[in-house]
């Protein structure tokens, strides 16, 4: 256990307590304090080991890469994640307080591209939240992550915006020339 004071690091990672005790969790620095848990603690509070890889799953696999891309990998309708243009520190509560900003709109596009709005635990937020901040993780990203289900969704998107244009263009060809 190491003391932290007011800041917690994780790979680029912050979280700001004011006081309190943690399991040391950046695996670079401390890599056999990580294999021996999978969440830190700090008074009262249970706070996921973040993992980009498990994140990296994720966010093909919950849907997320239907909408944003990771290195030109994923949608457009969404604002890029690419990890090189994120700040070098960031605060994940920070990122989910942004997510929480946009929910509406996200939980209402989930619903049309999806079928339904993505449920996610804490710890699968927190493996995203890693992942999106990892540029070395994002390195690996690639078409094959992204599961034959999501891939279908994305080809239909894609489509459905293709026909949706095309119908614009036809429409405006009908229009009567002032």
């Amino acid at each position: 256990m190491n003391k932290l004071g007011t800041a917690f690091f994780i790979t680029g990672l912050t979280m700001s307590f004011s006081t309190g005790t943690a399991l040391a969790a950046n695996t670079a620095d401390h890599p056999a304090e990580a294999a021996k848990s999978t969440e830190q603690k700090i008074e009262g509070m249970l706070l996921p080991f973040m993992s980009p890889s498990k994140g990296r799953k994720l966010f093909a696999s919950k849907g997320c890469v239907v909408c944003h891309a990771i290195n030109g990998i994923g949608g457009e309708d969404a604002p890029p994640l690419d990890a090189n243009t994120m700040p070098r520190i960031m605060n994940p509560f920070d990122f989910a307080a942004k997510m929480w900003r946009g929910a509406g709109t996200m939980i209402a596009v989930q619903q049309d591209e999806l079928g339904e709005q993505i449920e996610f635990s804490g710890e699968e937020l927190a493996n995203i939240i890693a992942f999106v901040h990892s540029i070395d993780e994002q390195k690996k990203f690639s078409k094959a992550d992204i599961p034959p289900r999501i891939t279908k969704m994305m080809g239909h998107a894609e489509t459905e915006e293709k026909d949706h244009d095309e119908k614009e263009e036809s429409e405006e060809g009908k229009k009567p020339k002032e």
